[in-house]
C-alpha cells in the first residue's frame, strides 16, 4: 500500500539522485530577457483580466512567437555560436532558423487567431506553469 508519506522520501531520493519524481513529466525551461519576462507577464495579465479574453488574441499570438523565437535561439543559435562550426555553417543556420521562425509564426497568429476565450486562458495557464 503506498501512502502519501511513503512515496514522499522516494520522491525526495529520486530528486537528490538528480531523477524526476514519478508524479513529474520532463521539461526544459530557457533564460530570456527580463524585458520579454515583463512583457509576458502584462499580456497573460491584460488577457486574464479581460472580460473579453479574444479581444487580445494578436498580443498574446505576438507574444508566443517572440516567446518561441527566443527558445529557439536559447536552444540552438546560441549554442551553436559557441561550437563555432565556421562562418558556411553559421550563415546556413541563421537562414533555415529564420525561415522556420517566419513558417511558426505565421501558423501560430493563426491558430491562436481562431482560438475562443477559454482557449487563451489555458494558453495563458500554460505559460505561467512554464514560468515557475
Amino acid at each position: 500500500m503506498n501512502t502519501p508519506s511513503r512515496r514522499a522520501p522516494a520522491s525526495k531520493a529520486a530528486r537528490a539522485a538528480g531523477q524526476p519524481s514519478p508524479d513529474s513529466k520532463p521539461f526544459l525551461r530557457f533564460h530570456h530577457s527580463e524585458a520579454l519576462r515583463k512583457k509576458t507577464l502584462a499580456v497573460i495579465v491584460a488577457v486574464e483580466q479581460a472580460e473579453e479574453p479574444a479581444a487580445h488574441r494578436d498580443a498574446l499570438a505576438d507574444l508566443v512567437v517572440e516567446l518561441t523565437n527566443s527558445g529557439l535561439d536559447y536552444y540552438f543559435m546560441k549554442q551553436l555560436k559557441f561550437a563555432k562550426p565556421g562562418f558556411l555553417v553559421e550563415q546556413s543556420a541563421n537562414l533555415g532558423m529564420l525561415g522556420t521562425q517566419q513558417v511558426m509564426g505565421t501558423v501560430i497568429r493563426q491558430v491562436i487567431g481562431r482560438m475562443d476565450s477559454p482557449q487563451l486562458l489555458s494558453v495563458c495557464g500554460s505559460i505561467r506553469q512554464l514560468m515557475r
